[in-house]
């Protein structure tokens, strides 16, 4: 594909999919279970991450977020190796094949999946190569390439490879005692070829020099060595440069870099004794996992690329030969790195409601009515603040709080922590498997048990996924519990870039619902009957289904919007299905994996599903059931996945309030009219951008929140 067309291109990339359903003569039932009526799920994440690369062309972004966007397609096609692919390889290594509702068995997966990933990367770098680079040149931001380099840059290349990574590089040549070495995962190394006898005699011909991790991938150059503008160089092409002076008196013939993917999937058994002592071990091994994935630059030479091919034990499918760095997650420097605010996002001030900017305190706040907070466009900070309070306030006994991803440095933690040392009850239910947070979440465990916080981890084998803080309060002689539920992690820094609600609210119901949530998490015992909310692994399934299913007797009556990051579970896509059948008016707002098919004659005449890509993550997670005029909304921590309503500690809380729905419900309607951050999924499975009709105002609905909510635009 060329860059000229991929600019023009509105769809999101071709896919295997499955054959045309045939539409079945009238009074004759669709059979449900055809694999056709199905996505794969693999092939489905792959065309959320080329939904995200195309926003690097989209010049409605900034050119720096733009840069960024490629970035983070990198990072999601990293994680989407390490995890996704990886687990097929294991079905297959391990003889434990599964095949899904689509039919599609683990190793023709894999074969459409390096297809397509292969498609994708190349465009990839022909947009970093042929569009953001040019136009970052025009706008005097410059990737100094070695054969540029004037007499005064070389000079300070070589200062700095002396100074700073000649000190700290050990390369590695290879010869009966030195094998191949333990490479870590993503981690960028070179491969060289060499010519000669080494002190000992040696004369192997080959070396391995992996780049010190701990030094940036890219540096600027210092103004007096270059001649205006902004000018980067690669720590690649230093070491590059440099390589012979790692080998001395060997002839360096050749030095390319390479990149290998590992599998970085966690495997814990149920009945472990001690999870923390586990998740410590199995990080350690995180690192070295089998390989599933080699970047090579496409310069190396195809003997060099068989040896590596075949010392990580992978094939020419696996293999992606790039023109350029193996890492560009590591071109995300570049916002920190340069002094353009005029090619980024401005920013914006996230604003607070009236209800809760007076001089009352959280708790007053929340008992005149109950607060509902849309982030990023609306402040964390009253979160944090209602924890803060709460720890040094005398009349507050006890606090609860789950935690999934939170941060090291965050202000949460320390409150809890502050709340203990007061003398306060605190339990912190922390989820020590939430992915690539692990090591962290070990570290965040130990410093609150330090505080006296009684830390507890959850429960083995269901993740404890749903976001909730509790609060125990003396008021005029009784005990009053404040709750916060949540669709996103306590995480400031997340706050700002994902989209996501947050409810506070004093409801005797709900918050007695969220105690004996807690007690199920920290005690032992039968499931609690619960009043309000919906709980997976109990409730929530089964609540979700009957509700689409009442939507269903409505018939064209009905009216279902289910905003998630993703729809694979395949009772609840059935359902959906039925109800598109009866005549009820289904939109899906899926973020990213989608394994429905919608707008299928006689299947999902009535399902739309559109994905939104834009400036913020989406990550709400937010069901409305109109009820027949008595619309029922609830916002949750869940997905539509499998692991979410069944496997997980999940929660999904209702918005009674009339008025707190009806705000959610405009915001889904935006959502719904957005006609230029939209990609609408087709029945053969690709995904076409909306375009405003011309005369058509343009409308992305997070600029529409964004000036609704802060007043910015």
């Amino acid at each position: 594909m060329t860059t000229e067309t991929a600019k023009n291109q509105t769809t999101g990339g071709e896919l295997s999919v499955p054959a045309p359903v045939e539409v079945p003569p009238v009074g004759e039932e669709v059979n449900l279970d055809a694999n056709e009526n199905y996505f794969n799920r693999e092939l489905s994440q792959l065309q959320f991450n080329y939904r995200v690369l195309k926003q690097a062309l989209d010049t409605t972004h900034p050119l720096i977020n733009r840069l960024i966007f490629c970035c983070i397609f990198s990072s999601n096609m990293d994680e989407f190796f390490e995890i996704r692919v990886a687990g097929l390889r294991q079905q297959m290594k391990y003889g434990r094949e599964t095949i899904g509702a689509d039919g599609m068995m683990p190793d023709q997966a894999l074969a459409e999946i390096s297809r397509v990933a292969h498609d994708y990367i190349r465009e990839q770098y022909d947009i970093l190569n042929n569009v953001l680079i040019p136009e970052m040149e025009q706008q005097n931001i410059h990737f100094v390439r070695r054969r540029e380099w004037t007499p005064q840059q070389a000079e300070w290349v070589r200062n700095y490879f002396e100074e700073e990574i000649l000190p700290v590089v050990s390369p590695i040549g290879l010869d009966p005692s030195h094998p191949f070495p333990r490479l870590v995962n993503k981690s960028l190394n070179f491969i060289v070829e060499l010519d000669g006898k080494d002190a000992f005699g040696r004369e192997t011909g080959m070396a391995i020099v992996p780049a010190p991790r701990s030094l940036p991938r890219l540096v600027r150059l210092p103004d007096d060595v270059c001649d205006g503008g902004e000018n980067l160089v690669f720590l690649s092409s230093m070491i590059h440069a440099h390589t012979d002076e790692l080998f001395p008196g060997m002839e360096v013939k050749g030095c390319y870099q390479f990149r290998l993917t590992r599998n970085a999937d966690l495997e814990l058994e149920d009945d472990l004794e001690d999870l923390a002592s586990a998740l410590r071990g199995e990080l350690l091994s995180r690192r070295f996992g089998d390989g599933v994935r080699l970047e090579v630059a496409d310069n190396c030479p195809q003997e060099l690329v068989q040896f590596l091919l075949t010392e990580f034990g992978l094939t020419e499918r696996d293999l992606y030969q790039v023109h350029g760095p193996v890492n560009l997650t590591r071109l995300m420097a570049v916002g920190g790195l340069v002094d353009r605010p005029d090619l980024t996002y401005s920013g914006f001030s996230p604003s607070i409601p009236k209800q809760i900017r007076s001089k009352d305190s959280m708790f007053d706040s929340i008992r005149k009515q109950p607060i509902l907070l849309h982030h990023p466009f609306e402040n964390f900070s009253p979160v944090v603040d209602l924890l803060r309070q709460a720890a040094k306030d005398p009349q507050v006994l006890a606090i609860r709080q789950t935690l999934y991803r939170t941060g090291a440095d965050s202000e949460l933690v320390e409150a809890l922590a502050d709340a203990a040392r007061r003398g306060k009850e605190v339990t912190a239910v922390i989820e020590l498997r939430a992915r690539f947070s692990e090591a962290e979440n070990l570290e965040l465990a130990s410093r609150l048990q330090e505080a006296g916080v009684i830390v507890v981890y959850g429960v083995v084998g269901y993740k404890t996924h749903a976001k909730m803080i509790l609060i125990v309060r003396r008021e005029e002689g009784r005990l009053r519990r404040y709750v916060h539920l949540g669709t996103g992690n306590y995480h400031a820094g997340n706050a700002r870039l994902y989209t996501d609600y947050s409810f506070m609210t004093c409801d005797e119901s709900i918050s007695d619902d969220v105690n004996k949530l807690f007690q199920q998490l920290t005690g032992m015992g039968k499931a609690l009957k619960i009043k309000k909310l919906f709980h997976s692994p109990f409730t929530l399934h089964s609540r979700l289904l009957s509700l689409i299913e009442r939507e269903a007797d409505y018939g064209e009556k009905g009216r279902i919007i289910i905003k998630f990051n993703a729809l694979t579970e395949i009772r609840m896509i059935k359902a959906l299905y039925r109800a598109s059948q009866a005549g009820v008016k289904i939109d899906l707002i899926i973020r990213g994996i989608c394994c429905l098919r919608p707008e299928v004659p006689g299947l999902s005449d009535n399902i739309r599903v559109r994905s939104i890509i834009g400036r913020f993550l989406e990550h709400t997670r937010v069901y409305y059931f109109g009820n027949n005029g008595r619309p029922d909304v609830y916002c949750s921590s869940a997905d539509g996945m499998e692991r979410n309503l069944l496997s997980r500690v999940e929660t999904a809380f209702p918005l009674d309030d009339p008025a707190l729905a009806a705000r959610v419900r405009e915001d889904l309607d935006t959502y719904l009219a957005d006609n230029c951050q939209s990609w609408v999924l087709q029945p053969d499975g690709s995904y076409i951008q909306n375009q405003p009709a011309e005369g058509d105002e343009r409308l992305a609905a997070q600029l529409v929140l964004l000036e609704r909510l802060t007043g910015k635009n």
